[in-house]
């Protein structure tokens, strides 16, 4: 169906922004996707909003066709899309809980698609005016907790008294990575990513103000909003998993991360030398960069993959990062299954040997990862798409009022289990601020 489309000039793109997202947030289904203003040459788009599905598949397995389909079906129109961990033939699939809530994957092409860029809103509908929706938006009046009545605050943006629970000890972290580093040593696996989660019960969270909270803390270019029912992802990721434009693949995977000091500058930049001459996260980076070559070598033209970027440093508010970017030129008639297929899940989050870190993983980590390491994007109307790594993220089923989040870290024959076990808290240092004012994380 042809969409009607208009676009407007408005002069607070910041506050409209906003506006956007709470009025996002009161349709069953939608994703907002917001890229911070950070400045890149692989930048897609500002931000943009989709709402209420008008077609939509939901699988609870991996059917490639269906998902092609899907696709060419609505070939020409804006799709959204997000794909569990779990969405892939590489191991059997187990009955560990998925604490994210999501089905496996979710593909819909939405009723309602809406584009900032710069001061300037362009929104399409299948069959509303553009016109009464850019009203309605505009004259969203943004709820303020403070001004809701008791009945309406059944929600908060966060319990400053709330307990933040690792679903394993400590202890048993330790002993995991141990195992690992057992299995590096016998010659299994070169690198793992091994992951833990972080759980909350009982969290009345009003999740567009968690979400804000989280993007006020730690503000990222492949942040993402997306509601589904009652589950909700509100996601603070870095990284990018892979993007096409026209025939071009980019892949920018992430291995190595130090603490920021924002309270001082030649100590930050001290970190950043650290960061750079890191031998240890050097050798994490370039394993995933070997292995996303690999990947994208089985669908992209001979010869065509290179690596554009090895080792670059990115800083964000809490951390910076280690970013290489690998490129290739996809094959012709190569379908969206083909490239899931040889390239999900994303190298930064699994480790190589690709299929043996992975039974690794599902054997040693106690739940699914669901869509934690996942992925969430949208293919355009021209056929190209742009997918995130879904980390550092906060997800929240508003009928249980319970959160979790994931996290975890590169393992190699140079990592001492303390230390990663304290990467793993540094990288969740946003996600903690929001959740629990006080420290009561529970070791």
């Amino acid at each position: 169906m042809k969409k009607n489309k208009q676009v407007f000039l408005i002069d607070n793109p910041q506050s409209f922004k906003v506006q956007i997202l709470h009025w996002s947030n009161q349709f069953e289904v939608c994703t907002f996707l917001d890229n911070h203003a950070y400045d890149s040459p692989y930048g897609a788009l500002d931000c943009i909003a989709a709402v209420s599905p008008v077609s939509f598949i939901a699988l609870d397995s991996v059917k490639a066709q269906a998902v092609d389909t899907f696709i060419q079906k609505h070939s020409g129109e804006w799709i959204f899309a997000h794909f569990n961990y779990e969405y892939h033939s590489i191991t059997q699939p187990n009955t560990k809980t998925n604490l994210t809530g999501f089905p496996l994957a979710y593909l819909y092409t939405p009723a309602v698609v809406i584009e900032l860029t710069g001061n300037q809103v362009t929104i399409q509908s299948d069959s509303e005016n553009p016109q009464i929706i850019f009203d309605q938006i505009s004259g969203f009046i943004v709820p303020s907790l403070s001004e809701q009545g008791t009945e309406q605050r059944s929600y908060q943006s966060a319990a400053p008294t709330t307990s933040i629970i690792p679903f394993i000890s400590k202890a048993a972290y330790l002993e995991a990575i141990d195992k690992i580093l057992a299995l590096i040593k016998r010659g299994d696996f070169y690198e793992i990513n091994y992951c833990q989660a972080f759980e909350v019960e009982h969290l009345s969270a009003h999740p567009v103000e968690v979400y804000s909270n989280l993007m006020e803390v730690s503000p990222t270019p492949f942040a993402c909003f997306y509601k589904n029912s009652s589950d909700y992802l509100l996601c603070a990721s870095p990284e990018r998993y892979l993007q096409k434009k026209g025939n071009q693949l980019t892949s920018q995977p992430i291995k190595g991360t130090i603490k920021r000091n924002l309270h001082n500058d030649a100590d930050d930049k001290l970190q950043v030398e650290a960061l750079q001459n890191s031998s240890k996260d050097k050798s994490e980076n370039v394993m995933v960069v070997d292995l996303v070559r690999n990947d994208l070598s089985r669908i992209c033209e001979q010869g065509s993959v290179k690596v554009s970027e090895l080792f670059g440093i990115y800083s964000f508010p809490q951390v910076h990062q280690m970013i290489s970017t690998v490129t290739g030129t996809l094959s012709s008639n190569t379908l969206f299954s083909e490239i899931l297929e040889a390239t999900f899940p994303m190298g930064s989050m699994t480790g190589a040997p690709k299929k043996s870190v992975m039974e690794t993983i599902d054997a040693l980590e106690p739940t699914k990862r669901g869509l934690y390491s996942g992925t969430v994007g949208y293919f355009n109307p021209a056929g190209d798409f742009d997918f995130n790594v879904v980390i550092r993220s906060i997800f929240y089923n508003s009928d249980t009022k319970k959160a979790n989040y994931g996290v975890g870290g590169g393992i190699t024959i140079y990592s001492d289990p303390e230390k990663e076990y304290e990467e793993c808290l540094l990288k969740a240092a946003a996600i903690k601020k929001v959740l629990c004012s006080n420290d009561s994380a529970t070791d």
